[in-house]
């Protein structure tokens, strides 16, 4: 039976690679939370009532923007543009489910 070199020293190394590998530190700016309808409604009291519990868990500052109009769709498409860094988030309702249906042509896709 032949040992292929390759196999056997990938084989060897392979448990000290996790210790070589290390996790960025997340967040390392403030994050947005976008809440696609105006302020006072449901969605930004639940909000302004997530900030400061996500705030101390994250260790850092959370930045409510409402983005209101067009049934929640421009807070959605602020989302969809923004960096794809996980800075900024979106607090939906359920209501985004039919937009798709009743909005044809916008632009992003609620799927991805």
């Amino acid at each position: 039976m032949q040992f292929d070199r390759r196999a056997l020293l990938t084989a060897a190394l392979s448990p000290a690679l996790p210790g070589i590998a290390r996790a960025q530190a997340f967040p390392t700016q403030p994050i947005r939370l976008i809440p696609p309808y105006p302020p006072g409604g449901g969605t930004d009291t639940v909000a302004r009532l997530l900030q400061p519990h996500l705030a101390a868990q994250l260790g850092q500052n959370i930045v409510i923007e409402n983005r209101g109009g067009a049934g929640g769709s421009i807070g959605a498409a602020e989302v969809a543009r923004s960096p794809k860094d996980g800075h900024t988030l979106l607090l939906d309702s359920m209501g985004h489910v039919v937009n798709p249906t009743l909005m044809p042509g916008l632009p992003f896709d609620y799927a991805t």
